[in-house]
């Protein structure tokens, strides 16, 4: 069965925040649990792997598994806590004499570009807006509200009868946005805060208590939240949906469902 492993589960800053000295901030200093890098996501099948997004923590990430060489990447969208890594998986690849297969939305590819000019010189540049198969999983991308930031893409993984979501950088998403997440076994959802008091049209990620109504209507099986700011410490109890977990480095999720289900 293949294996999800959350490489990092925070926000675009990060925890902790350089200037912050609040109780997360500074449990986080100390190595504990609310350290949070930028989130990303590896899918294992045992063989080879694929990664989701590929922020400036991502040499940090592949070094706490000792991994040596990645070939494959999705991107969800062109910002920098998406896309910050991607240099130094460039030199990777020229190093280790691969060359990348970086997947991503046609018009998120001369986003990144335009950023970083020479990665074609390393990284091939695929878009996957009508599908592709990675690993037995055939993956579908659509673009979803992000708020004051403009937009990002969700994907949805399907693969032997299970599928999954991964939507990390979303807000007030519509009827069509929230098609494909409905009744998966597992949506990846990005909640940046539990409540967040900043007005609506400021902000550009759902919070906890948002996406408890999300998950009413799109009904999955099972939900992990990402992209968490430090306005969550997992050391409390949040009043969540049942069915809902909050991420952290080094979580695994296996991706298919067992015999007995």
């Amino acid at each position: 069965m293949d294996t999800l492993t959350f490489l990092g589960t925070g926000d675009a800053m990060g925890t902790p925040r350089v200037y912050c000295d609040c109780p997360v901030c500074e449990e986080a200093r100390t190595g504990g649990i609310n350290a949070r890098l930028r989130s990303s996501v590896l899918v294992d099948n045992g063989d080879d792997f694929f990664v989701i997004d590929c922020g400036p923590d991502w040499r940090r990430q592949m070094e706490s598994l000792n991994i040596r060489v990645m070939r494959r990447l999705l991107v969800t969208h062109g910002h920098f806590d998406h896309i910050g890594g991607l240099p130094e998986w460039a030199d990777a690849c020229r190093w280790t004499g691969i060359r990348g297969e970086l997947y991503a939305p046609a018009e998120v590819l001369p986003i990144i570009l335009r950023q970083y000019p020479w990665l074609g010189n390393q990284i091939e540049m695929i878009p996957l807006d009508d599908g592709i198969t990675l690993d037995g999983w055939q993956i579908a991308t659509w673009r979803v509200n992000h708020g004051k930031n403009g937009y990002s893409y969700a994907f949805r993984l399907d693969k032997n009868g299970y599928a999954w979501v991964y939507c990390p950088d979303s807000i007030s998403l519509g009827e069509e946005e929230t098609r494909l997440m409905r009744e998966a076994d597992l949506l990846v959802l990005g909640t940046s805060f539990y409540y967040e008091e900043a007005e609506l049209s400021t902000r550009s990620v759902y919070d906890m208590t948002e996406a408890a109504v999300l998950l009413a209507g799109v009904r999955p099986r099972r939900a992990v939240y990402t992209h968490m700011s430090h306005d969550v410490d997992l050391r409390k109890t949040y009043e969540l949906p049942d069915n809902v977990e909050l991420g952290y480095a080094g979580k695994t999720v296996p991706l298919g469902r067992r015999v007995e289900e």
